[in-house]
């Protein structure tokens, strides 16, 4: 049941770690100006992990008294993306987060390597609410869909590359892109430990929701009440009706990155995918790159290992080495 607190109260349930210069703007090295030839982009010697937030749980204390604002290097409506990096990157956070507690630490990075980059709030069940992510993914998706028209049409670029984390990187923008259109707009989707196919959450998820039934549903507890939450149980109405058709659209090349020690999506091996016809499909275990990153669900959003392995996703021709910084054992 320890576990399954920490998808109710992420927030709650990270051990505070130091961080330099992390809320403000100017925390964000410059980044290439915009329209600059089509030539490789140097590499940058700036560890991954000095760039943005180190831990997930100073931005969840830095959003309460804003719960709506947008992570450093986000939502410039005026970039125009370069020729080096021609589509505009949609950070999509996952569930029971806000674009500010899930992407203070990669937004920054992607600023730092001249991506125009945006972050949306979406799956509010009350207005203004700390904790995102919550409303029916279908609805959610709509939301998603009308972000990145407004993306699209502030940039003049044809199409996006969406980063996701958990519900952000997996059925919900999927549900975008098989129903809402998406597929024509999107070239990449990357999921950091995406919800692919659903959780059991270490097998909790059963034995809550009989109980819950015998109950009558009244007081559920730990955020289970919630449509999202109900949406990504293995086994609902939503994951039934987005997979009859396989996993991917065509023409969408979709990269998951997943850890071994993920204690919210399990079992982890859910979190895979299958390319169906026209799509491409990258797997990555983490610690087959990394094996000591012992990184868990929240965490991942904030590592530097699994920042260059987005970098390395949505810019395949200049992938970069993952140095397999060390990383602390995760509580």
């Amino acid at each position: 049941m320890r576990r399954f607190l920490k998808v109710a109260v992420a927030a709650l349930t990270m051990t505070v770690c130091p961080a330099a210069s992390v809320f403000a703007a100017s925390a964000v090295p410059p980044a290439p100006r915009h329209g600059a030839a089509a030539t490789p982009p140097a590499r940058s010697t700036t560890p991954l992990g000095t760039l943005g937030a180190v831990n997930f749980a100073l931005p969840v204390l830095a959003s309460v008294p804003d719960p709506d604002r947008s992570p450093a290097g986000t939502n410039d409506f005026t970039c125009r993306p370069s020729a080096v990096h021609p589509r505009p990157v949609v950070l999509v956070h996952g569930t029971f987060e806000n674009a500010f507690s899930n992407w203070s630490g990669l937004a920054p990075v992607l600023k730092h390597a001249g991506y125009c980059v945006f972050a949306l709030n979406y799956g509010e069940t009350t207005p203004h609410a700390l904790l995102k992510g919550a409303g029916p993914v279908p609805d959610s998706a709509e939301q998603l869909a009308a972000f990145v028209d407004k993306v699209l049409a502030a940039t003049g670029a044809w199409k996006v590359d969406l980063v996701g984390h958990s519900q952000g990187g997996g059925l919900m923008p999927e549900w975008y892109l098989r129903f809402n259109g998406g597929a024509a707009k999107v070239h990449r989707l990357v999921g950091i430990n995406p919800s692919n196919h659903g959780t059991t959450i270490d097998g909790l998820a059963p034995v809550v929701n009989a109980v819950l039934a015998v109950v009558g549903h009244a007081g559920k507890p730990l955020g289970l009440d919630v449509p999202a939450a109900e949406d990504q149980t293995v086994g609902s109405a939503v994951l039934r009706h987005l997979y009859t058709e396989g996993d991917t659209e065509p023409h969408v090349t979709y990269t998951t990155i997943i850890t071994k020690t993920d204690t919210v999506v399990t079992p982890y091996t859910n979190q895979f995918l299958t390319a169906g016809p026209g799509a491409t499909v990258h797997n990555i275990l983490l610690q087959d790159v990394c094996p000591l990153d012992l990184t868990n669900h929240l965490s991942d959003a904030y590592d530097p290992n699994v920042h260059q392995l987005v970098l390395n996703a949505l810019d395949p021709a200049h992938a970069a080495p993952v140095r397999c910084a060390l990383r602390p054992i995760p509580l």
